[in-house]
C-alpha cells in the first residue's frame, strides 16, 4: 500500500460487498484494526459505513455492529430496504447504497486527496474517473485470489492503486479465538453484492 503521510484520506466502505468479501476470503473483520491501519497511513478525516437495514423487523442481525461502528470512529449511512414482488409472484428484498456512497464521495472530495474504495462493484468505476478528474487519487479494496475474484476487472483497471483484502488480513482480521467467544454470530449486512442487488426471500 503506497500512502503519503500529509494525504487527508477517507474511507468509503460498501458494507454488504466488503461483508461478502471477507466472508469469501475466509475471515472476519476487526473494524478497530482496520481503522487503525489506516489512520496510520496518513491524515483519516472520515470512515464511512454504508449499508440497508430491513427497519421492519423487531431485530437486526447487523444492529449491533451498526451501534459498535457509530460510537467507534465510523460514520453510518443507513436506509430502510425496499421489498417487492416480481413478475414470478417471488418477494424480493432491495437495498443498494451504490447512489448514497457515490453522492457522499463526490461531495467530500474538495476536501480530501485520496478516497479509499472498499468495494469490488464495478458499477463504480465512473465514480472512481469522476474523482481522478478532480485530482484525486483512488485505491480500491477488494480481492483477487477468489474464483472467481470479487473485484470487477474495469474497477481494478482504472483505480490509482488496487489493495488485495486478501493481503490485510494479518493486520484487519478478527482473532478466530475471540470470534468463538462471542455469544451471537458475526452480524451479517444485507448481501446486495450478487443477483443485482436482489435478494429472494
Amino acid at each position: 500500500m503506497h500512502f503519503y503521510p500529509n494525504e487527508r484520506v477517507a474511507l468509503f466502505i460498501d458494507g454488504a460487498n466488503l461483508y461478502a468479501t471477507a466472508k469469501a476470503l475466509g475471515f472476519d473483520i476487526d473494524y478497530k484494526r482496520l481503522l487503525a491501519l489506516f489512520g496510520g497511513k496518513g491524515q483519516l478525516l472520515r470512515a464511512l459505513y454504508y449499508t440497508a437495514l430491513a427497519e421492519e423487523q423487531e431485530y437486526s442481525s447487523i444492529r449491533p455492529l451498526i451501534d459498535w461502528l457509530d460510537y467507534n470512529g465510523y460514520t453510518m449511512v443507513t436506509k430502510p430496504t425496499k421489498e417487492f414482488t416480481d413478475a414470478a409472484g417471488r418477494r424480493k428484498i432491495k437495498g443498494n447504497m451504490d447512489i448514497e456512497l457515490a453522492v457522499d464521495a463526490m461531495e467530500l472530495s474538495e476536501h480530501l486527496d485520496h478516497v479509499v474504495l472498499f468495494s469490488g462493484d464495478g458499477d463504480f468505476r465512473s465514480l472512481v474517473e469522476a474523482l481522478q478528474h478532480k485530482g484525486k487519487r483512488v485505491s480500491v479494496v477488494s480481492t483477487l485470489t477468489t474464483n472467481p475474484p470479487m473485484v470487477a476487472d474495469e474497477l481494478r483497471r482504472q483505480a490509482d492503486q488496487f489493495i488485495d483484502l486478501a493481503y490485510l488480513q494479518n493486520e484487519v482480521g478478527r482473532d478466530p479465538a475471540e470470534r468463538a467467544q462471542r455469544r451471537r454470530p458475526e452480524p451479517e449486512p444485507l448481501d446486495d453484492y450478487e443477483s443485482e442487488d436482489l435478494i429472494e426471500t
